[in-house]
């Protein structure tokens, strides 16, 4: 079977059931696992390398009213691959590419390819997808091992939280210019993992806040994850970042709870490292319990006081 991925996550299941040799074709951001980026790319993003957050969010907004899309795909390369299977995904057309993006250049084919669209909402969505994948790429005995295997670590994990009513009022940024909060699975992760999102809402996507709306929450935690972004470069943005004086008010801000996330690999993507990723919220919210020390590393703590750049409004 030829397998050409146009979503990280995906890129990443596929790796995980063993189907190396199998794909044949990927996008322009299947970076995981690093074999992922020795396949040929077939899809490529129409916004500038580099460009800044804001100029980002600006000009997906022009895309989206105009009707275009984010993407490029090369038909020839595709063509050339003669896959069998593409793996697409319609649940958020500035991550990825959708099925409209391969509408023309399916035309080409003499043999249509099988496309498996995948549109997950919550973690028993990723989960479900990932025996979906598996089912069609013929793994299906592969993917249910390798939920078994999510399921036992969120089963451990569970039985190590402490058992309160008292849950940590937790912010997730999913963006930062302008503000946007996570949702999906995102709200469900932090629930799982012994917190209370006080922003995002499960089954719904991430949503434009005011900063207003993020002060008045009152979060006791704080976590830094824009969407794409290691928790280095998250880190570097929020620094670079001013802030009202007001923020600096935030129970999360004031007692040195901030932290910037490796949510490029743990949180953005609906992969079977989501796992990972609420382990890693879990060791945060409750540090007494132990995981494993890929998830402690997802974590980047921000400062230890407050915002060094905020302004007086």
């Amino acid at each position: 079977m030829r397998i050409v991925s146009l979503l990280p996550s995906a890129t990443e299941i596929l790796f995980a059931l063993g189907l190396d040799r199998e794909i044949v074709g990927v996008s322009h951001e299947c970076d995981f696992p690093p074999q992922a980026k020795t396949k040929r790319v077939v899809i490529h993003s129409r916004l500038p390398h580099g460009a800044a957050p804001a100029e980002i969010d600006r000009l997906v907004s022009e895309y989206v009213h105009r009707g275009e899309s984010l993407y490029a795909v090369d038909a020839e390369a595709l063509e050339a691959l003669a896959p069998d299977l593409i793996v697409t995904q319609d649940l958020c057309h500035v991550c990825a590419a959708s099925p409209d993006d391969l509408a023309t250049s399916l035309t080409r084919f003499e043999r249509r390819p099988e496309v498996l669209c995948l549109n997950p909402q919550d973690l028993g969505d990723v989960w479900r997808d990932i025996l979906w994948v598996g089912e069609e790429s013929r793994r299906g005995s592969q993917a249910e091992a390798l939920v078994k295997e999510i399921g036992a670590r969120v089963g451990a994990l569970e039985k190590q939280l402490p058992q309160t009513e008292k849950r940590p009022r937790v912010a997730f940024l999913e963006w930062l210019q302008p503000f946007y909060v996570g949702g999906h699975w995102v709200p469900e992760m932090i629930q799982v993992a012994g917190g209370e999102d006080v922003l995002g809402k499960v089954r719904t996507p991430s949503s434009r806040v005011p900063l207003q709306d993020i002060v008045e929450a009152e979060p006791e935690i704080l976590l830094i994850a824009p969407c794409g972004y290691g928790a280095q470069q998250a880190r570097k943005e929020y620094l670079s970042m001013e802030l009202a004086e007001q923020w600096n008010a935030m129970p999360a801000v004031r007692n040195g709870r901030v932290y910037a996330l490796e949510a490029n690999g743990y949180f953005s993507r609906s992969g079977p490292r989501l796992v990972t990723g609420i382990e890693a919220l879990a060791k945060l919210f409750h540090p007494a319990i132990e995981v494993p020390r890929e998830a402690e590393a997802a974590i980047l703590p921000v400062h230890a006081g407050m915002h060094a750049r905020a302004a007086s409004i």
